[in-house]
């Protein structure tokens, strides 16, 4: 759960409210000894964060409700299924040529690599096709399956996952994004992508409702 810490001052005002709610604001800079300009920053994150309610000519309520609290519950009710997005994925014996434009059409950090049989087998990102063309690898010629972080050492999730969780791995790792893989018949099958964005996405959407 996301917990705001609040100062000494605004510990105070919601004392003061519980005590003698409905109150306003005038009458808590003055058991406060404080004018009332000091206590608009006070009141407004208190108000933002739900703990307080302000109704006009009437006063302030304490509800106890932490709305950044309820944005975390959320979060972590959220499933990797809910937010995952189409995976841009490469054959293994695909030039590093035609990797490159993939991944400059789909504007990802990185693309998961598939053999034969449509499994799993590596991983490339920006950085792997920078050295790579950097250190003159014909571009046309060389397979991406040359130059690919190869399974196991790949980080992956699977759809029934929590948010929080590939969050974690994605900064523990320090990554841009991980395949959503299902294993089929003893084969891990890519079914979606999640990534920075989308968990970014994810918060945004939260914030703003």
């Amino acid at each position: 759960m996301i917990v705001i810490q609040l100062n000494q001052r605004q510990q105070k005002i919601i004392e003061i409210v519980k005590e003698t709610e409905p109150i306003t604001s005038e009458a808590i800079a003055s058991l406060l000894n404080v004018t009332r300009a000091t206590l608009r920053s006070d009141l407004a994150i208190l108000t933002m964060t739900g703990i307080l309610d302000a109704r006009p000519k009437v006063g302030y309520f304490y509800t106890g409700v932490n709305n950044l609290s309820l944005i975390g519950d959320e979060i972590k009710n959220k499933k990797v299924e809910d937010i995952m997005s189409i995976p841009v994925i490469a054959k293994k014996d695909d030039s590093l040529y035609e990797v490159i434009v993939n991944m400059f059409l789909s504007d990802v950090g990185s693309i998961f690599i598939i053999d034969e049989e449509d499994t799993l087998c590596g991983v490339v990102s920006r950085k792997d096709l920078l050295k790579a063309t950097v250190g003159g690898a014909d571009m046309n010629k060389m397979p991406i399956g040359m130059i690919m972080t190869r399974t196991p050492n790949i980080v992956t999730v699977v759809k029934e996952d929590n948010v929080i969780l590939v969050a974690k791995k994605i900064i523990e790792h320090e990554i841009d994004s991980v395949p959503v893989v299902e294993e089929i018949e003893n084969k891990l099958k890519i079914i979606g992508r999640i990534s920075k964005t989308n968990i970014t996405k994810l918060f945004l959407e939260m914030v703003d409702n």
